[in-house]
């Protein structure tokens, strides 16, 4: 009989606690000395819901050999056929979430690339013209550029391996055709057995997979550098696959085998077998990845249109809740109302609009306990479109907004209200009476930006908790902007000019600044939560309601998951990690639901008990 030493090279470790930091390998056993047991940790493979794409599209670009915390996704189409569908979008990925980065040069459907975030290259495509696109664009993590084309065009083929060491072959044109690339010219290199387009490709330059496309659907190559060899087919043929990893471990998902599938198989470098599928089966999506442990897949079309989805494979020993939205109890009146204030388990909504047609105010107020709205005392004065602050259950402020004249011609008002807990009192009004704007701070330090007084105002109103006074102007005459943080440190972002705008800028208690920060999408009355440093916008119109969520770390913006329900103009408070948002306009009227959302969690898989027979 052999001990284990002898047949894992391992010797059997005594630890005091179940960890996965000292046993990264599964089967690995080790002996807890505090309960006695020995014990062995059993790897999970799934796929979990991540960021959203800011653009739904399908047909789009990758860099395959991107990782899951630094990937790319470019070019696409975006509804239905023609040249207008096309898209030049760039979006970078971070581990949780999309962000808006450098336009190509040339709108494209249909392309392929290799490379990193960093380091990418977009190869061919479609322009929605009647001819093929050989042209090629390099990426160096800020702007693309225009480089050597490839001899022949390519469309909906596939790409694998680094800037200067590339490969891109297959196509619906010179389908079996295969191109080298050295980060400045391309050489022809062997061709495929069998023709294809709309195959799934992954590995290295010297080392690359092609697997299934159209009409081949099931068969397998593999690319030493110099001529492919036919290997062993995917288990379920398919075309408009995506794919991750390397010749030895690599990843195939999604496509459509006579159906939309979301189904995913492991390669070991000689058979494929089939893992646990996509929870939203998709062709023509975007993948990355380095191995068959961790990709990721975004984008892409289904029956029901084309996607911003994304999800992340991984086969680990830590199970990874993906940050969601889920649904909460109920408001007794459904209605718009961005006026709210708490935390997810302490809130407060007040006021609004609850007709679904030529609104008119409401003063109701309710309360939630993280489960239930209980309608407590109401507002002196109904009213929609307030300024919102005070950050607590038990110390809100509602300040201005309009009255019972309909959006048409609002009455507009400056009178100011706050929330004990119990009941509402009148306090010293506003200067200036308008509503639609954007809100944040506490109680005796508040902070009350743009709206529109008849027209959109750029005018900006502090509150002491007894009189207004005046603040540095906003950088844009806005309404319908979002705020969050502090008095004297501030972000406000997104809203209309009109037009629905990116603007974002901070305040530090006495000027605004610009700051170089872009939305994945420019958003209108959305809902906000967090700080100037960490905030959630979520829902609003743009310029139709939106399901997207967008998440701000200090520097940049990303999506992260999605509402769902797409709505604009509900209340939002909260943290990045525990917001809520409730009621709002969805489909075509006003709603009570409430959504709650909960950040991204990893915890270690438990450890298995091993018998001692």
């Amino acid at each position: 009989m052999s001990t284990y030493e002898e047949l894992k090279g391992l010797k059997i470790k005594y630890l005091s606690a179940d960890t996965s930091g000292d046993r990264i390998q599964e089967g690995e056993l080790f002996y807890n000395s505090t309960d006695f047991n020995l014990k062995s940790f059993i790897s999970t493979s799934a796929w979990h819901s991540s960021g959203a794409l800011g653009t739904a599209r399908y047909k789009v670009g990758s860099a395959p050999n991107a990782t899951t915390t630094a990937g790319i996704i470019f070019s696409g189409q975006k509804t239905g056929p023609g040249s207008p569908n096309t898209t030049n979008l760039t979006e970078e990925y971070d581990g949780s979430g999309f962000s808006v980065a450098a336009n190509l040069n040339t709108s494209r459907r249909g392309a392929n690339g290799f490379g990193t975030q960093t380091t990418a290259v977009c190869v061919g495509g479609f322009d929605g013209g009647p001819a093929e696109l050989s042209d090629v664009e390099e990426y160096n993590g800020s702007t693309w550029t225009e480089v050597t084309n490839t001899p022949n065009t390519k469309r909906l083929g596939a790409g694998c391996g680094t800037l200067t060491a590339g490969i891109t072959f297959g196509g619906l044109s010179n389908g079996a055709d295969t191109y080298e690339y050295d980060g400045t010219n391309w050489t022809a290199g062997g061709s495929l057995n069998t023709a294809r387009h709309q195959l799934a490709g992954f590995g290295t330059q010297t080392a690359a997979l092609g697997a299934g496309g159209y009409a081949t659907n099931s068969s397998v190559e593999e690319y030493n550098g110099t001529s492919w060899t036919e290997v062993n087919d995917i288990g379920t043929g398919r075309y408009g696959a995506a794919a991750a990893g390397i010749q030895t471990s690599g990843l195939i998902f999604g496509g459509h085998d006579g159906s939309v599938t979301g189904k995913t198989e492991l390669y070991d470098g000689t058979s494929f077998s089939e893992t646990n599928d996509m929870s939203t089966g998709r062709t023509n999506s975007g993948g990355f990845g380095t191995s068959q442990s961790s990709a990721v897949v975004s984008g892409g079309n289904t029956p029901g249109g084309r996607q911003t989805a994304t999800e992340e494979f991984t086969i680990s020993l830590t199970a990874t809740t993906a940050g969601a939205w889920a649904s909460g109890g109920n408001l007794n009146t459904a209605r718009e109302v961005r006026s709210g204030e708490g935390t997810q388990t302490a809130g407060l909504c007040f006021g609004g609009s609850d007709a679904t047609s030529n609104p008119y105010s409401v003063n109701v107020s309710e309360e939630y306990n993280g489960s239930s709205w209980t309608e407590g005392n109401n507002l002196n004065t109904a009213r929609l479109g307030m300024f919102s602050f005070g950050g607590s259950q038990t110390s809100a402020v509602g300040s201005g907004g309009a009255t019972d004249a309909g959006p048409a011609t609002p009455h507009r008002t400056a009178a100011t209200e706050e929330y004990n807990g119990t009941s509402w009192t009148n306090s010293n009004d506003m200067a200036t009476a308008r509503f639609g704007g954007g809100a944040t701070g506490a109680l005796t330090a508040g902070l009350c930006v743009g709206g529109s007084d008849g027209t959109r105002v750029n005018n900006v109103e502090e509150y002491d908790g007894t009189n207004f006074s005046s603040g540095g102007n906003y950088v844009a005459t806005t309404g319908g902007a979002c705020v969050t943080g502090t008095q004297t440190a501030a972000l406000a972002f997104g809203g209309s000019t009109p037009s629905i705008v990116d603007t974002n800028a901070t305040y530090n208690g006495s000027a605004w600044t610009t700051i170089p920060a872009t939305l994945v999408k420019p958003v209108n009355n959305a809902s906000r939560a967090g700080t100037n440093t960490a905030a959630l916008g979520f829902g609003g119109y743009a310029p139709s309601k939106t399901e997207l969520s967008q998440e701000y770390d200090g520097s940049n913006w990303k999506t992260t998951s999605s509402l769902a329900t797409a709505r604009g103009g509900g209340s939002g408070f909260g943290t990045t990690t525990a917001a809520l948002m409730a009621g709002g306009v969805a489909g075509p009227g006003k709603v009570a639901t409430t959504e709650e959302f909960t950040g991204e969690t990893t915890a270690a898989r438990a450890a298995k008990t091993v018998d001692f027979d």
